[in-house]
């Protein structure tokens, strides 16, 4: 039996997903092979609570708890914290210190895909399309018309760092821009400007198996909101999500393809979602996701399903990666 730390919360905006997504791992485990504890990370609190409500805190020095007047040593970590600090690697440099395996990218690599400028350019480096976009911080004295000038209308006015599309804005009007701006700024430091691409989005996850490289069913993902945003993503019914796409072979193999390619040359761990636009004939890079989302309605896991592969199976093939 192995005990397991399904860590989840997080500081971000993603805070109440990412408990879903943990209560979600904890229930779909098997029993028979893990024992499974739900540790709630938010800022320096670091926690355990009982069926009673009793809460047991985090001993940072080693990451153990005490339960039931023991010491409880965890064999491995599931990471699901959408957002810091378990998608931006600052939590897995906490982990590497102390020698405790994860389910996830490590921190390098999560810190380097959190960072949506960055790796668009590494992206485009392995010679694939990514959208035209501008970076701002704070500090930065913004041409407004300069900027619609290079990148048109509508642009995209997104956080650098972040996921779920929280503080993104479309902007269709000069007018809306600098109200943008400042949504964005109130997420994160640093600021991206996107040109906007029109056309069909697509997901596709990628994982590491024992016995090699999984590469699941594409998805189609149709929002009915202006573009794919938080409450698009999380509110039942506000998007579909079509597995697999109704695509032509010829891009479904480009899709997968790319994002095979990318979850190599990125040197990803456990399970991660590529999110892509096929444009004029074209594809795009959109996002990349190393701790998606994992409850039943989420993309990922329809993809896994659609194979064939349960909840319980997804989540024991990456904790075999990390654990024998």
């Amino acid at each position: 039996m192995k005990n397991i730390a399904v860590v989840c919360g997080g500081n971000s905006g993603e805070y109440d997903v990412s408990i879903q997504s943990g209560k979600v791992v904890v229930a779909s485990l098997p029993a028979d092979r893990y024992a499974a504890y739900l540790i709630i990370i938010r800022g320096t609190e670091w926690y355990h609570t009982d069926a009673k409500g009793n809460k047991y805190l985090i001993n940072k020095d080693d990451f153990s708890l005490e339960l039931g007047g023991k010491t409880l040593r965890f064999d491995a970590v599931f990471n699901a914290i959408h957002g810091s600090p378990g998608e931006d690697g600052k939590l897995l440099g906490y982990f590497d210190l102390i020698g405790m395996p994860y389910t996830s990218s490590n921190m390098f690599v999560s810190a380097l895909t959190f960072n949506k400028e960055n790796c668009k350019r590494i992206v485009a480096s392995h010679g694939v399309l990514v959208a035209k976009g501008l970076m701002f911080n704070r500090e930065s004295t913004i041409d407004v018309v300069a900027v619609i000038e290079q990148l048109g209308l509508p642009v995209f006015v997104k956080p650098n760092n972040g996921g779920s599309s929280v503080g993104v804005t479309k902007v269709k009007e000069t007018g809306q821009f600098m109200d943008a701006i400042d949504k964005a700024l109130a997420e994160d430091e640093e600021v991206l400007v996107e040109s906007f691409l029109e056309g069909r989005e697509f997901g596709c996850g990628v994982m590491q198996t024992k016995t090699g490289l999984l590469v699941f069913p594409v998805t189609e993902i149709i929002s009915k909101k202006e573009f794919f945003d938080y409450e698009a993503k999380y509110t039942q019914g506000m998007a579909d999500e079509i597995t697999p796409a109704d695509i032509t072979e010829e891009a479904d193999n480009k899709i997968k393809s790319t994002a095979a390619l990318l979850y190599k040359r990125l040197t990803c761990k456990g399970f991660v979602r590529f999110d892509f636009i096929i444009s004029k004939g074209w594809l795009f890079f959109l996002e990349v996701n190393t701790v998606p989302g994992i409850s039943p309605a989420s993309i990922l896991p329809k993809q896994a399903n659609a194979m064939g592969i349960s909840l319980e199976k997804l989540f024991t093939m990456a904790l075999e990666n990390v654990i024998e």
